[in-house]
């Protein structure tokens, strides 16, 4: 997902009753789970694309000099 940051992406998992999505980025030593939400539109709420910008800048400040 370019639009919260490079090597995020969605996977979309549907069980009984709904679709799942998952957020996350892929770094070479991690996988990074930026949130986990019901899908309840086609696109992606822009409070969530925001959540998710502001964890991955909040994790990067805390891993700064070990990536």
């Amino acid at each position: 997902m370019p639009s919260i940051g490079p090597r995020c992406h969605e996977l979309r998992i549907q069980d009984e009753t709904r679709t799942w999505r998952i957020v996350y980025r892929i770094d070479r030593d991690a996988i990074v789970i930026l949130e986990v939400f019901a899908k309840t539109s086609q696109s992606t709420p822009k409070p969530t694309i925001e959540l998710c910008k502001q964890r991955l800048r909040r994790y990067e400040e805390a891993s700064k000099g070990k990536l």
